[in-house]
């Protein structure tokens, strides 16, 4: 059976298709690579399968008669999150840090930045705070055939990293030394990184004891380095999840 490259209409499957440009006849990449070379790296980014169809296009940013403030604070955030995409690697020097309660689109908006520098040709990751900490963790089994710079490598050097959900594994010493290691090697590389947050700065007081914050989740020492190497980008909703989620449960 023929690939798609093999039956393209256009290269007949080498991957090269002619053009005349100025009378002068030449070769240039067909499309059908290109596409390949796209699906290569998304697929290299590993987005999970739940946020696979995050964009910017699907974003949703609140019904302005519910909650005035909730959806200014969406539109304000995606209209960041979008032009970042847009302008990179204009921006380069610095990433975006999340912070927001569950459910108000953190990840989906960084996801679709993501996607976008996909699209642009940035080799981009995709790392869940806690999975990432149990690849680490499963590196040291003694018949585990990975190490744990194999499983560190892509994340230090990914040319853009998206960190989702930090702070939300028990900061032990462990943790914090690693969320150390990787937020240090990041900043001193200069690399783009964006990363997700269900902790704030400021505690919120909703019982007789207060939140954490982030810096207690990973330090104070890495949330000032994060101040440095990120622009805050902060979203107040509630949990889109669980209404949607609602929704479909109502049958009446």
């Amino acid at each position: 059976m023929n690939s798609p490259a093999q039956a393209c209409p256009l290269c007949s499957g080498t991957g090269w298709k002619p053009v005349e440009q100025e009378g002068v006849r030449r070769v240039v990449r067909c499309e059908c690579r290109l596409e390949t070379a796209l699906e290569r790296r998304l697929a290299a980014a590993r987005l999970p399968p739940r946020y696979a169809g995050c964009s910017f296009e699907n974003f949703q940013t609140g019904a302005p008669q519910s909650n005035p403030a909730f959806s200014d604070s969406l539109r304000e955030a995606y209209f960041l999150a979008k032009r970042f995409a847009e302008e990179h690697p204009v921006h380069a020097d610095f990433g975006l840090l999340f912070m927001g309660p569950c459910g108000a689109g953190k990840t989906h908006l960084a996801v679709a930045i993501l996607r976008g520098l996909v699209e642009k040709g940035a080799e981009c990751l995709f790392y869940d705070f806690r999975e990432l900490l149990k690849s680490i963790q499963a590196s040291y089994n003694p018949v585990s055939q990975t190490t744990e710079m194999q499983v560190l490598s892509p994340v230090l050097e990914a040319e853009v990293l998206l960190l989702d959900d930090l702070g939300a594994s028990k900061p032990s010493t462990w943790v914090l030394d690693t969320v150390g290691h990787i937020i240090n090697s990041r900043y001193n590389d200069k690399r783009v990184t964006l990363i997700t947050t269900n902790y704030l700065d400021t505690p919120a007081q909703t019982g007789p004891v207060r939140d954490d914050t982030l810096a207690d989740r990973i330090g104070e020492r890495m949330r000032s380095r994060l101040y440095e190497m990120c622009r805050v980008v902060r979203l107040e909703a509630e949990d889109f999840r669980r209404r949607v989620k609602q929704a479909q449960y109502h049958f009446s």
